[in-house]
This record gives C-alpha cells, sequence and structure tokens, in this order.
C-alpha cells in the first residue's frame, strides 16, 4: 500500500516529483482535468507551501484559472 505524504515543502515535492517547479506542475495538472491527482498534491504540502502555492496562484497564473482552483483546494 502506497503511504501518504504529508506536511512536505515546496522543494521536497520538487525533488520526490522530479519537477523543477512543483507549482507549475499543480496547475498542469489541475488544467489538465486531473483534478484528483492536483487535490493530492496540494494536500500533500505543509502549511507554509499551501501559502506560497496561492501566491503563485495569484500572480503567475491565467486569471481564469483563480476560482476554478480556488474551489478545488477548499
Amino acid at each position: 500500500m502506497k503511504r501518504k505524504r504529508h506536511s512536505k515543502s515546496a522543494f521536497q515535492q520538487c525533488r520526490y516529483y522530479e519537477v523543477d517547479n512543483i507549482f507549475e506542475y499543480m496547475v498542469e495538472t489541475y488544467i489538465n482535468g486531473n483534478f484528483s491527482t492536483f487535490r493530492e498534491l496540494y494536500h500533500e504540502l505543509n502549511k507554509e507551501a499551501r501559502k506560497d502555492f496561492i501566491g503563485f496562484l495569484l500572480v503567475e497564473c491565467s486569471p481564469q484559472y483563480h476560482i476554478e482552483i480556488l474551489q478545488e483546494i477548499v
């Protein structure tokens, strides 16, 4: 059985998933329609990384996705 990952920093997630930017990866996952995977990725982040993700979302992502993604993580 696969162990759940919890309270990981963005850096730890980048290393684990072998990506340069976990936040970009999460947004791409959402845009591609993998909503359950996106939720898992979000819930694996620690509190500080979740705040950083929301900041990234509001500054770096297209406004059309802001409400959709925020509703998905609540």
